[in-house]
């Protein structure tokens, strides 16, 4: 069995253990990598093909309760970079775009996703600083509080479609 890298060994230090990748909902792929981009496409908050949460964050879902969310949003986007390059390929993290179902007149999307943000810094370091947008959406696939996707740069070696 190989020693795991330093990403793997951060993630077991914070009790993180990365789960099997989500699988599409539709006709698109998980993620396609372009030169050193890695574009991984929107996930949620999803255990066993189930979301761990549903509701409208400032209605039925807290600020507290959605930046959860937004965090296993970004633990389910090392799990689809690690099936496409493997996660100590994984240069930086370069943008994430979040999407919250938010209540009329919640404008909170900022602190939401900081949950994932500050999850990705505390696994990659400064290696996972990041630009980054916070949209409010009127409603998410399965009533998910939140959505993110992300780009990510990553070292040269094979690519494609995954």
């Amino acid at each position: 069995m190989s020693k795991p890298g330093p990403v793997e060994a951060r993630l077991r230090e914070l009790g993180i253990e990365l789960p099997a990748s989500q699988r599409p909902l539709a006709n698109y792929v998980p993620s396609v990598r372009v030169g050193k981009l890695l574009f991984v496409s929107g996930v949620g908050p999803m255990r066993d093909g189930k979301p761990i949460m549903t509701g409208v964050v400032g209605k039925d879902v807290s600020i507290e309760q959605a930046q959860e969310c937004a965090k296993w949003c970004a633990v389910n986007l090392l799990c689809l970079a690690r099936d496409a390059v493997g996660l100590e390929r994984v240069v930086r993290v370069v943008k994430l775009t979040g999407f919250v179902n938010s209540a009329p007149g919640f404008g909170d999307q900022p602190k939401v996703i900081n949950g994932a943000s500050d999850f990705l810094v505390q696994v990659l370091g400064d290696r996972g600083k990041h630009a980054r947008a916070a949209v409010g959406a009127h409603g998410l696939p399965m009533g998910i509080p939140v959505e993110i996707e992300a780009v990510f740069e990553v070292d040269e070696g094979p690519g494609g479609i995954h």
